[in-house]
């Protein structure tokens, strides 16, 4: 019988797509570009909590089925596991939107080297799981969205930013942070 990665008592990686790539919040030995096959980064989550409330929600990024996504990844010591996975939990997990998984990432300077990692992929069946959406309905929740984390535009333009440094080129996230700019003024 083999050991689930959860119950492992070994190190483990941690994959970031979104705001775990600028604010892990946990201690990590290590950090590594990585790039997740089989999901892609996108603003799929209407955010009732961190970005936006039920009555006027944000929008947050999600991994959802299908393409490829660049992102972080985090090694963890296995001293910090049930600590790490506690945290990520509470962060991640304060509605249910996000379904707990371990996929495969490769990280970028070893191609040949993948590890199994922690990720945090959309529930496409909850009630937050905004789907595809215009760029228009996009901007409109990001401008409107305001929570216990702050609001959603800081959130986006932020996203921008790291995609930025990490050299990952995002059209679309790109074409949302410059119509974001400003926005602080217009509001």
């Amino acid at each position: 019988m083999t050991t689930k990665p959860e119950q492992s008592s070994e190190d483990f990686w941690v994959f970031g797509y979104g705001s775990l790539m600028w604010r892990p919040g946990f201690d990590f030995l290590e950090r590594r570009n990585a790039r997740l096959v089989g999901a892609h980064r996108a603003l799929c989550v209407l955010s009732y909590v961190h970005r936006g409330t039920p009555e006027k929600p944000g929008l947050v990024l999600g991994l959802d089925r299908g393409g490829n996504c660049r992102g972080i990844a985090y090694r963890v010591a296995k001293s910090k596991r049930a600590e790490t996975i506690d945290y990520l939990r509470a962060r991640e997990q304060v509605t249910m939107v996000y379904r707990e998984a371990w996929r495969r990432v490769w990280l970028d300077d070893d191609p040949q080297h993948n590890v199994q990692a922690l990720v945090y992929m959309v529930d496409r069946g909850h009630q937050q799981y905004a789907g595809r959406l215009t760029l228009a309905e996009q901007l409109h929740y990001i401008r409107q969205g305001h929570g216990r984390s702050g609001p959603c535009r800081d959130y986006v333009q932020a996203a921008v930013k790291e995609l930025e440094t990490l050299g990952v080129r995002d059209k679309d996230m790109e074409i949302l942070g410059e119509r974001l700019k400003g926005t602080h003024e217009q509001q």
